[in-house]
């Protein structure tokens, strides 16, 4: 069940770095910086108005980008022809994804510091492991000085971000510390929440309903949970090894994913211990509303989606589940 759901579209069809030719690296990282590029342009625009200075440096940086691809673009022609392999992050399994740019137009400066950290941790890690993998003498070279590059953006970013936040002491290391600690235990924490919450709904109640039967319910749910768990957990742990994104040690986004996600089913599985039915199903219902909220405060906080859009996507998507879940038991 679980597997389907959520984490397994990450893994369909998605390639190993480690498996990467020389070809495709250049590909990748191509089309990696022409992304990373529109980015920074895109905060430059946001940040005009009330930061000329800054918005001038994020120019720089995109113009930079942009250099570094049509370099990349010479090198991979020379060797392999005018037609580059059409390859992405979204395509290579040990990267994570760069938010879109329609979610990140509106950031204020401090949160655009944090993107960019992010952005260049992981290109300066995809550089350096380029650069060790590649065969071309010429290639590597290029990929190792690009790499050095990345780190000169985060400082670059980290003075000009400084000059508007001078009162932020440690700021980078609480900065780095928050980042890890969000991309290895509550993303895939809150990604196992949801699914362990809304993805056994249905099944819970429609066997709810089904039987009128609190044991056999509570069964039910038990299996859907432990096995959406186990589900969870090893496709997080497969789906990267933690070397490019930053995400941490597989073993530990395994956890947090297949343990929330055990706990999310659950949550309204055990209200089904209660030998009478609807005493159990009015507390199970209870319990669903209790953990579709919290799910809308960890992503409204932990992950700064909005708070509405977070109440639309979460409470509707579990309603609808729900309901289809006790119009197909009680069919």
């Amino acid at each position: 069940m679980s597997i389907l759901s959520l984490r397994s579209p990450f893994l369909r069809g998605k390639r190993r770095f480690a498996d990467l030719s020389d070809k495709e690296i250049l590909a990748l990282a191509i089309a990696s910086e022409e992304e990373d590029s529109r980015i920074y342009a895109a905060f430059a625009s946001n940040l005009r108005n009330g930061y000329p200075d800054s918005a001038a440096i994020f120019e720089g940086m995109a113009a930079e980008e942009d250099q570094h691809r049509r370099s990349l673009t010479d090198r991979y022609q020379r060797l392999y022809g005018d037609a580059i392999v059409p390859l992405t992050r979204e395509q290579v399994a040990d990267f994570y994804p760069r938010n879109p740019v329609w979610l990140i137009e509106n950031l204020g400066l401090k949160r655009i510091r944090q993107e960019v950290f992010e952005m260049e941790r992981e290109s300066q890690k995809f550089y350096e492991l380029a650069a060790q993998k590649a065969k071309n003498p010429e290639t590597r070279e290029l990929l190792d000085y690009l790499g050095r590059s990345e780190t000169a953006h985060e400082a670059m970013a980290e003075k000009l971000t400084a000059r508007h936040l001078r009162d932020e002491k440690g700021a980078r290391e609480d900065l780095a510390f928050r980042r890890q600690f969000i991309l290895t235990w509550i993303q895939p924490g809150l990604a196992g929440l949801m699914d362990g919450s809304v993805s056994t709904l249905a099944p819970i109640f429609a066997a709810a309903f089904a039987t009128q039967n609190p044991w056999t319910t509570f069964l039910v749910g038990l299996s859907a949970s432990v096995g959406a768990g186990i589900s969870m957990g090893f496709t997080e742990a497969s789906h990267d090894d933690g070397k490019i994104s930053g995400r941490g040690a597989p073993w530990k986004r395994g956890l947090a994913s297949g343990v929330m996600t055990t706990v999310g089913g659950l949550g309204h599985a055990l209200p089904y211990l209660i030998p009478d039915f609807w005493t159990a199903t009015v507390l199970a219902l209870v319990v669903v509303f209790i953990e579709l909220w919290a799910i809308v405060w960890i992503q409204n906080r932990y992950m700064e989606t909005p708070f509405l859009r977070a109440t639309f996507q979460v409470v509707l998507g579990g309603a609808l589940v729900l309901a289809a879940g006790i119009l197909i038991g009680g069919a």
